[in-house]
């Protein structure tokens, strides 16, 4: 490694270091008003309850010696900042309920399950199992990184007999279950058919849309969803709910080779046999139940796991359907039911006992109906998304269930994301109907008050009896209407801090907490985001042009028209690409005879164009773009295109316009 490589390296560790070191001293103790609500949020728990711990550490076999896995530029994945964890005394500064959650999957290691049957837990957001076949392993979802699911392969084959990885089986396209794909076979193992890779129809289609045409804002508000800028400890991250933390290794798709389309089929995979339930539209848009006669086992998935999940995620998503989801989950206990004795999923732990297991999966089955059937109950009473959610309460009986409370999803966010599925956002007041832009609708509310110095008084009095959602709200406002007020941007941090403190939600929490932060030191270094190389190789033409639709900047698109012909000279596709009305249109077939220009390239060099990796001036330098026509029509839409930073503001308003 060069001195210059290790110097940059050195200087963005340090810099990395002040940042943590600044957030941990801005940072507050918990206020005697959370001290009071943590108190009391404890003496309604069954904290004596015990049986998740032991499900949780059964069959433990190994970990990690160290604890630490390697990642490209810093570990993939590290389990040591979390051994505060490791006491039951509850700091302050943490909601009890979502302490012994934090506890639970701080668990990590390899498991044996059953016979032949092993988990990987606790070493990234998601479950690896491993499935021993008559030859070789099955693998069932990869985790998010390679790095991460490399060094799970390598933990189990550390312990067990060394086969090869026959199968591979993703249960869902999201990408802690694909991402990893590389750390444990190639692509060629698939292309060739050596490893069967298995996934639910779908699946490619939707792996990839989910990380394109929105994928720099999803990418940006996963950052306080899963508070990936956050310092780990009592006053800063210790959970995402569904697991421990997000891996930050180097994400990569390999793609299946055998697709399971019906509804339910069967197949014999090195000599197991497995029943496939295809569950579209519940927890993913394409997904798969997976039952295992010989071993009675049922792995849901990402449908029935110990926590509350989200029919909304606060990352950014489609609204997903409580009614459809929940029907799956009927489904399967009425076909798997009385034949499962024991339970896994792609997070958390398992679960043993035919009872439990049908108990188990009956409230998980009811939280989702409850959840979808009152807010939909309510929103026909004519109440709004934040009355529904302000007005919701679970049934005792499901209340008390530990793997009904929302660590990830909630009840709140969950009722209003039922609102929004039938409703939209609009909630047929007029007023909201068209309202001022926030930052304008600040400034006159914080005028209409007083001003700043009014509105600052009243609200740290209000913070001073614990009225912390109250203040977060006005102070964002204030700050909103004048970002440069230190004190509000303080008060403001003070407030979200104290909810993130209380919150059982993971999620929430770490939502709280990185606003705070960056209303203490700024929105991160805004960075031009690429598309990654690896799923890259999984977009459509057509979904890779969809997306250039969404960069154009249509001011300055305006009246000009332009029309570009597309060969791909590897796969034979065609395109006619059309600029005009500040619209951005393709469509396959035919070239059009009168384009402005021609484009002939392969896929691979138009994927690493994408990726940042060349330029189309290099490209047609080497001769890997030909161009015909006018050239420069080419590079006239190209300049047309925006580039997506990152790091945008969320808790103050943007500080560079927008074209």
């Amino acid at each position: 490694m060069s001195g210059t490589r290790k110097a940059l390296i050195a200087g963005a560790a340090l810099a990395a270091a002040l940042v943590h070191c600044q957030q941990l001293a801005a940072q507050q103790a918990a206020e005697p008003a959370t001290r009071a609500a943590n108190e009391a949020f404890a003496k309604d728990l069954p904290l004596s309850d015990r049986a998740d711990f032991e499900d949780a550490k059964r069959g433990f076999i190994a970990t990690v010696p160290d604890g630490v896995i390697a990642g490209p530029r810093a570990p993939a994945f590290d389990t040591r900042p979390f051994a505060f964890l490791n006491s039951d005394q509850v700091p302050p500064t943490v909601n009890p309920s979502l302490w012994r959650q934090a506890q639970l999957n701080a668990v990590n290691g390899l498991f044996q399950v059953a016979e032949r049957v092993y988990q990987v837990r606790g070493l990234d957001i998601s479950n690896m199992t491993i499935i021993e076949g008559d030859t070789g392993l099955i693998v069932i979802d990869t985790l998010l990184s390679n790095e991460t699911a490399k060094a799970a392969l390598e933990l189990y084959l550390k312990h067990r007999p060394a086969k090869p990885v026959v199968a591979v089986i993703y249960t869902h396209s999201h990408i802690d279950h694909f991402g990893g794909a590389k750390g444990v076979i190639t692509a060629d193992d698939a292309a060739t058919g050596k490893v069967k890779v298995i996934a639910p129809d779908g699946f490619m289609e939707h792996a990839v849309a989910e990380n394109v045409i929105a994928g720099t804002a999803m990418t940006r508000r996963a950052q306080y969803m899963y508070g990936i800028n956050l310092p780990v400890g009592e006053r800063g991250q210790i959970d995402v709910g569904l697991g421990k933390a997000l891996s930050r290794g180097t994400p990569s798709l390999v793609q299946p080779n055998d697709v399971i389309k019906q509804d339910y089929e069967t197949r014999t995979v090195d000599g197991v046999e497995i029943e496939f339930h295809l569950v579209p539209g519940s927890e993913a848009p394409a997904e798969m139940l997976l039952y295992f006669p010989q071993f009675k086992l049922l792995d849901m998935a990402e449908d029935a796991t110990h926590n509350m999940h989200n029919l909304y995620t606060l990352r950014g998503a489609e609204i997903r359907d409580g009614r459809i989801w929940s029907r799956y989950i009927g489904d399967a206990i009425a076909r798997y039911g009385d034949r499962t004795d024991i339970v896994i999923a792609q997070h958390h732990w398992p679960m043993w006992g035919n009872e439990r297991i049908t108990a188990f999966l009956k409230r998980h089955r009811d939280l989702y109906k409850f959840i979808h059937d009152q807010s939909v109950r309510l929103l026909n009473h004519g109440l709004t998304p934040t009355e529904i959610a302000e007005r919701l309460r679970l049934p005792a009986s499901l209340a008390g269930d530990w793997s009904a409370r929302g660590y990830y999803g909630t009840l709140s966010h969950n009722a209003k994301a039922v609102y929004q599925f039938y409703l939209g956002w609009y909630d047929a007041n007029p007023a909201d109907l068209d309202p001022l832009p926030r930052a304008e609708a600040a400034k006159k509310t914080i005028d209409y008050m007083g001003g700043a110095d009014a509105v600052l008084a009243r609200a740290r009095e209000d913070f001073k009896t614990g009225q912390y959602r109250w203040v977060a709200s006005i102070m964002s406002q204030l700050v909103f209407a004048d970002p440069d007020n230190k004190a509000a941007r303080a008060l403001g941090a003070d407030a979200l801090e104290q909810l993130g403190y209380q919150s059982e939600a993971a999620t929430w929490r770490d939502a709280y907490l990185t606003g705070a932060a960056e209303l203490r030191s700024g929105p991160p270094k805004p960075q031009a985001a690429a598309a990654n190389a690896e799923l890259l190789k999984g977009v459509s033409i057509d979904l890779a042009f969809d997306f250039l639709g969404v960069r154009l900047n249509a001011a300055k698109a305006e009246g000009k028209h332009i029309v570009i012909d597309w060969t791909f000279t590897d796969t034979g596709e065609t395109q006619v690409m059309n600029l005009e009305n500040s619209a951005l249109t393709h469509r396959a077939g035919p070239l059009d005879d009168k384009a402005d220009a021609g484009v002939k390239l392969s896929r691979a060099t138009f994927n690493a164009i994408s990726a940042k990796q060349r330029t189309m001036l290099a490209a047609v330098t080497s001769g890997d773009v030909v161009l015909s026509g006018n050239p420069q029509k080419l590079q006239e839409l190209f300049a047309m295109f925006d580039e997506f930073a990152g790091g945008f503001e969320i808790v103050e308003p943007r500080k560079t316009a927008v074209e």
